[in-house]
């Protein structure tokens, strides 16, 4: 833990000094513009000398950024550390160019201009490792960056080689330097666009600083080029300080941080940018340009031709394998039936046409079994079997296909619900006919789930995964077959979001905790308070956990639910104690959270953390929580007891009751469900469980708890009865934290002071239950209560 914290001061410090250091070679070329400016307006001549001091400060600023976003970015430590490199040559090779022209009049091309050629190998460097997707076909992908970049080669050589040459009456090596560097800075912008065609860059952003980086500096290097017929460097305010901004462009582009999130899938880029590379290469050879610019120009023009070349063969070698790959993919090797590729596409060309078109899926029940007793091969007789019988069952126009393993699909057109079902039980009749495989009899059948093809549909994907649906319905209900139905789509669309919008309000602290309290029946004072979730949904208002808690189910959202509520209670349980109400707070655990390994010390940590007393908490624990892993659950359960919290069972009642699990679990509190509470009143058999329980729990040493109090009778039938604690809308509704302070002194006071006159009207009126039960009826009746019920309800 302290290494982990160590770090994070870290990380925390590296990133205040990179955000503080940031602006700081862009305040540098300011200064140094500014400073150039002035002088020059007033006849001084110190413009080298500024432009060396501004390359002193400006440079290792921009090498300082670079080096703290390797620290801070170890997975791209390799693509910054060359452009690092990259910059260090650029760097020294101004400085070297700049501070020799002070001394003596430096002739182009200088020594320096080698460490200007050797930074555009760092870059391109850079920018072929630091990608934020690697391509599946890498092959091809750099195939179509070279035509690109050598077609636009090409172009540039035309337009720019010429216009050079002439203007400065340069040949050999000070033309070729003077032409390269634009064309290399193009050839960088190019390298950048192809990537993001590729979807190698998803930043736009970023990818749109690299762009504008190469372009400043294509700039520069142009507008330098044009003046190589200059007997010595002279390299103006403009020029420089378009250098400076391209790198600093450059450099923060590099060190924004990578994004984790993909939004586009990555895919080679297209036909056209190539051909049209390869089109001009081809011009550029046809047009035979004379000896001089042809040095130039036609290497470029052979080199993007090969590449077009070796990326059509690629292409056509694709071609052939897929459509050979096709052809065979049509139909499944086993059944001789169209496959899943075969009926997907006839599904997806029915939909384009709007023909009228149901789809099927068939999963045969048991296979595994037969599988697994006769072996694999008598499993592949019976599915050769299951294809005749699908096959001759339906009519001739009727597409039937194997998707894979035991399921199949059958594609009907027509949208006629009542003949789909017809149809999918002449299936299962036919299905059901016995064959014999190995010398065992075997009948198969199966489930259907039936989609209708409607006109909003515009993917097949769509109307298979509502099949898969409904056939799962089907499974569920043992019916055969069912047209889907909407209604009992756990995987909806709509639900996948609200899944996602849970996990954003976990995250953004949309979870709040209600709470309903629990009375003492005896003494009608405030036992407890259960604490129950609410979603403050930023559009939909407070939601009850019927309306989200399936979709934190499906999600793999309940473990951070369940965190995220149990430290909310223990916080509020705080809060109360400080106010000097001396309660406990019920927290609900559902059985895979109990049997984790990580709720239960999150919330002893949160005990901790907020020094709350153990034995004030109550987890309340399904009976289901001890059946799947009795000795885990019973070692957990004792862990709890060793920490002080207590134990309930709740919704006893409902489930299989074992009372085997009351004898050997060390639990405190049986919670009977709303289930048996309800009909207390008026069913004799209810009330007869209800009060064997109490009994029963009681000889135990267990409290009891009766949830669901809604009306005054069972209220009343409950205390006669023995009940410990009650819960329910007869008492309270479920209430915010802020107002479970001021309800609950609201209660005592009205208890207090109702028990205080009955003592004093009739001090000798009944005894036990009855005169509980009186008492409790009376407190509830009184105004006061009645008021918070209103405001509640």
């Amino acid at each position: 833990m302290r290494r982990t914290t160590t770090r994070t001061t870290e990380g925390s410090r590296l990133s205040s000094l990179h955000r503080a250091v940031a602006i700081l070679p862009w305040t540098v070329l300011a200064a140094g513009f500014v400073t150039d400016r002035i002088a020059a307006s007033t006849g001084a001549q110190a413009g080298q000398t500024i432009v060396v001091t501004t390359l002193a400060v400006f440079f290792p600023s921009l090498v300082l950024r670079l080096a703290l976003a390797i620290r801070l970015h170890p997975a791209r430590r390799t693509a910054l550390v060359l452009l690092l490199g990259a910059v260090l040559a650029w760097s020294l090779g101004s400085m070297s160019v700049t501070a020799a022209s002070l001394e003596e009049q430096t002739h182009f091309p200088a020594p320096g201009e080698w460490l200007f050629l050797l930074s555009y190998i760092g870059m391109a460097g850079y920018l072929m490792l630091d990608v934020d997707r690697k391509q599946l076909r890498p092959s091809a992908g750099w195939l179509d960056i070279a035509v690109i970049c050598g077609g636009t080669s090409c172009l540039s050589s035309l337009l720019l080689v010429a216009p050079v040459r002439i203007a400065s009456g340069q040949e050999g090596l000070p033309l070729l330097l003077a032409v390269v560097y634009p064309l290399a800075d193009t050839m960088l912008a190019l390298v950048v666009l192809g990537q993001a065609l590729m979807r190698a860059r998803t930043d736009r952003r970023k990818s749109v600083m690299f762009g504008a980086a190469f372009l400043l500096l294509a700039a520069a290097d142009s507008s330098f080029a044009l003046q190589v017929s200059a007997p010595t460097y002279h390299f103006g305010t403009l020029s420089n300080t378009l250098w400076g901004g391209s790198f600093a462009v450059m450099v923060a582009a590099a060190c924004r941080p990578e994004r984790s999130a993909i939004k586009v899938i990555p895919k080679t880029s297209g036909t056209k940018l190539v051909v049209g590379a390869g089109v001009i290469a081809l011009a550029v050879l046809t047009l035979r340009p004379e000896d001089t610019l042809a040095y130039y120009i036609v290497p470029p023009a052979v080199l993007t031709l090969t590449a077009a070349a070796a990326r059509m063969a690629l292409a056509l070698r694709d071609a052939n394998r897929a459509a050979e790959a096709f052809a065979l993919s049509l139909t499944d090797d086993l059944t001789k039936l169209p496959n899943r590729r075969a009926i997907r596409a006839r599904l997806k060309e029915g939909i384009g046409d709007h023909e009228p078109l149901a789809l099927m899926l068939l999963d045969l029940d048991g296979f595994k079994e037969v599988n697994d007793a006769l072996g694999h091969h008598a499993g592949d007789i019976v599915l050769r079997f299951v294809a005749v019988r699908m096959r001759e069952a339906v009519a001739p126009d009727v597409m039937v296909a194997r998707l894979g393993g035991d399921e199949f699909a059958v594609l009907v057109r027509s949208n006629d619900e009542i003949e789909l079902m017809e149809i999918a039980q002449q299936i299962l009749a036919e299905l059901s006919k016995p064959v014999v495989v190995d010398g065992i009899e075997i009948c198969p059948s199966g489930s259907v789930g039936i989609a209708v093809v409607s006109g909003q549909d515009r993917e097949d994907s769509e109307v298979l995964r509502r099949a898969d649906v409904a056939m799962y319905q089907a499974k569920g209900s043992r019916t055969g077959a069912a047209l889907y139905d909407a209604h009992l789509d756990e995987f909806s669309r709509s639900r996948l979001l609200l899944a996602e919008d849970l996990r954003k309000g976990i995250a953004e602290d949309q979870i709040e905790v209600w709470y309903q309290p629990q009375v003492d029946a005896a003494t009608m004072q405030i036992h407890a308070l259960e604490a129950l979730v609410r979603w403050r949904h930023p559009t939909e208002g407070v939601l009850s956990p019927v309306a989200f808690l399936p979709a934190a189910r499906r999600g793999g959202l309940m473990g951070a639910l369940s965190d995220k509520i149990a430290r909310l209670a223990v916080r509020d349980l705080h809060r109360l104690l400080e106010a000097g109400l001396d309660l406990r707070v019920a927290v609900n655990c559902a059985p895979p959270e109990l049997l984790s390994h990580t709720f239960l010390p999150r919330l002893y940590a949160s005990l901790e953390e907020w020094d709350v007393p153990a034995d004030h908490l109550v987890l309340e624990v399904t009976e289901d929580s001890f059946l799947a892993d009795p000795q885990r659950a019973r070692s957990i359960l004792l862990d709890l007891r060793s920490h002080g919290i207590q134990v309930s069972i709740d919704d006893y009642g409902t489930g299989f009751s074992s009372l085997t699990y009351l004898r050997d679990l060390p639990v405190q509190e049986l919670k009977i469900d709303r289930s048996l509470v309800r009909d207390v009143a008026t069913d004799e058999r209810t009330r007869m469980i209800v009060a064997s329980t109490v009994q029963l729990a009681h000889a135990l040493d267990m409290r009891t708890v009766a949830e669901g109090v809604e009306e005054a009778v069972d209220f009343a039938q409950l205390v006669a009865m023995g009940i410990d604690v009650l819960q329910g809308y007869h008492i309270a509704r479920p209430m915010p934290a802020s107002e479970v302070e001021q309800w609950v002194r609201d209660w005592t006071t009205t208890a207090t002071l109702l028990g205080a006159v009955r003592e004093a009207d009739d001090p000798v009126h009944g005894a036990g239950r009855n005169r509980n039960a009186h008492r409790a009826s009376r407190i509830l009746d009184s105004p006061r209560a009645r008021s918070n019920r209103a405001r509640e309800t």
